[in-house]
C-alpha cells in the first residue's frame, strides 16, 4: 500500500471528516494515497485491496422532494437506479457537481459518508457488509479512511439494502 497519514491533502474538508469520526468515537486515521483516487479501481490499487472493499459515496436527488439521497455502494457495483427508486418511493437522478457540493460540502470524488452540513437519508449496499474492513473517501479525492461495515451503518444511520 503506497499510502501515508493525510498531510499533503490536509484541507478543511479532510479535517471535517477527522472531527466527525472522533465525535462518533472512532479514531481512524485519514490516509493520503498520494495519487488521485477518484475511482474505486484507483483507490483499490493504491490500497492493495479489492475494488469491492471501496465504499463509494454517490449523491442522488430525489425527483419529487428535491432532497439528497446518499447511496454508499461497493466499488464493484453500479447503482440500480430503478431498484433504489423503489426502495425510497420516488424517482432519483444523479446529483450534479453543484448539488453534491451543496448537499455534502464535498466535491465529487471526495464525498465522505459523514460530516455533511445536515443529515442525509442514506442507503448502504448490502454487498459491503460481507467484508471485515472497507475504505471510504475522507473529504478529498486522494484521502480515505478504513472502517468496518457496522461502523459505516452506525456513522451514517443508513439502511442496508440491495442497491446494485
Amino acid at each position: 500500500m503506497s499510502a501515508t497519514p493525510a498531510g499533503a491533502h490536509a484541507s478543511a474538508s479532510v479535517q471535517r471528516v477527522r472531527d466527525a469520526l472522533r465525535a462518533r468515537g472512532l479514531a481512524q486515521d485519514v490516509v493520503d494515497l498520494a495519487l488521485s483516487a477518484r475511482t474505486a479501481a484507483d483507490a483499490a490499487r493504491a490500497l492493495g485491496c479489492r475494488v469491492e472493499q471501496i465504499a463509494k459515496s454517490l449523491i442522488f436527488r430525489l425527483v419529487d422532494s428535491g432532497e439528497p439521497l446518499l447511496v454508499v455502494t461497493s466499488g464493484g457495483h453500479r447503482v440500480d437506479e430503478a431498484a433504489v427508486a423503489a426502495l425510497v418511493g420516488e424517482g432519483i437522478v444523479r446529483g450534479d457537481a453543484d448539488f453534491v457540493r451543496q448537499a455534502t460540502g464535498f466535491a465529487i470524488g471526495g464525498v465522505a459518508p459523514l460530516a455533511h452540513p445536515r443529515p442525509i437519508r442514506t442507503l448502504i449496499d448490502e454487498a459491503l457488509m460481507s467484508w471485515p474492513e472497507i475504505w471510504a473517501a475522507a473529504g478529498h479525492p486522494s484521502t480515505v479512511f478504513r472502517l468496518r461495515p457496522d461502523e459505516l451503518v452506525a456513522i451514517t444511520g443508513g439502511r442496508v439494502a440491495p442497491v446494485g
